[in-house]
């Protein structure tokens, strides 16, 4: 216990090391801060490419609802494999 109180003693009697590790930990937080800014960035530019991809697959199937029955046949012929 002695030890621990004797460590406190030093950190805050010392004034350049209790301000280093003040910009120590400012430089971890903020590093912190930056990553999870790219992660919200990046869920957005996800959840974007998405929704246009999901535009695309509505705007497909609208065509293809207002085809015919045979001309949608013919279609899906192009697209399956042999």
């Amino acid at each position: 216990m002695a030890a621990v109180s004797a460590l406190f003693a030093v950190l805050l009697g010392n004034k350049a090391l209790l301000g280093f590790l003040a910009s120590v930990i400012a430089a971890l937080c903020w590093g912190f801060h930056q990553r999870l800014a790219g992660a919200r960035a990046e869920h957005g530019r996800q959840a974007a490419a998405e929704a246009a991809a999901r535009a695309v697959a509505d705007q497909v199937q609208n065509d293809i609802g207002a085809l015919p029955a045979d001309a949608v046949r013919k279609e899906l012929k192009s697209w399956a494999r042999d």
